[in-house]
């Protein structure tokens, strides 16, 4: 790296030290993902910690999947993974559920207790909430495909960490190429930031399509975080809505 170069790395860290700093953050805990924040804005509660980890771009040559492959495949491919810590930690591998070929797939952060106990996606509190949802929309919860971006609980449902995220994302990819969905929902700020490649807060991001990869993304609240502030499932189902519109279906009066 060139003298320059070295500038504008030592330029950006300040930078990103003095954001923490606006944002309450005194220090950072060795041996830890930095983890950014925006003061001032309501904490959403698809996790029990306080801000998400920075979003981690994955390189489009990690994320190619092969042509054709299916999501038999790409779990025979994950095998009994423990490309990062948290395969050795969990109880179950959490692949994903529904239809294989699903129009819309709904993608959350990580698996939580309930969902390593079970190995499925979204079956607490917060999933009954997700099939409400999904139900509502003239769905079945069959007829749509669930995942997270991680397939392992992270520890006390923490945020997850670079290398985590670096090794599972790719396979979320491949299950969403594998599908091949008209739409995909990012459950939450964690999931829509990674999924962009944004800090952007859910706040900003939910209410409009992002382009994923050729298809159309939608961020929204997550589930667990409806449970805490319910006044919120409103904003959720204008997002649904739209989603709905996109996929030419009728939008039926919320329910709950």
């Amino acid at each position: 790296m060139g003298v320059d170069g070295g500038r504008e790395t030592i330029a950006s860290l300040r930078r990103y030290l003095e954001e923490l700093k606006e944002s309450g953050v005194d220090e950072l805990p060795r041996a830890a993902v930095p983890r950014g924040g925006k003061p001032g804005s309501q904490p959403e509660a698809a996790s029990p910690a306080a801000a998400p980890a920075p979003p981690t771009p994955v390189a489009e040559s990690q994320m190619a999947t092969t042509s054709g492959e299916t999501l038999d495949d790409i779990r025979r491919d994950l095998g009994d993974c423990v490309r990062c810590q948290l395969g050795n930690q969990r109880t179950n591998l959490v692949f994903g559920v529904g239809n294989p070929r699903a129009r819309l797939v709904f993608i959350g952060e990580a698996p939580g207790r309930e969902e390593d106990l079970k190995g499925e996606p979204f079956v607490g509190e917060a999933g009954q909430l997700l099939t409400k949802i999904i139900q509502a929309m003239g769905f079945a919860r069959n007829d749509v495909y669930i995942c997270n971006v991680l397939k392992c609980r992270p520890p006390g449902n923490r945020n997850p960490h670079h290398d985590e995220i670096v090794q599972c994302a790719p396979f979320m990819l491949r299950q969403v190429k594998a599908i091949g969905p008209e739409v995909v929902v990012a459950l939450g700020t964690f999931a829509a930031q990674t999924l962009l490649a944004t800090k952007e807060p859910i706040s900003a991001l939910r209410g409009r399509f992002h382009d994923y990869h050729g298809i159309p993304l939608m961020p929204t609240f997550h589930p667990a975080f409806l449970v805490r502030y319910p006044e919120r499932k409103r904003e959720v189902w204008e997002d649904m809505k739209q989603v709905m519109g996109l996929l030419g279906k009728g939008a039926p009066a919320i329910k709950g």
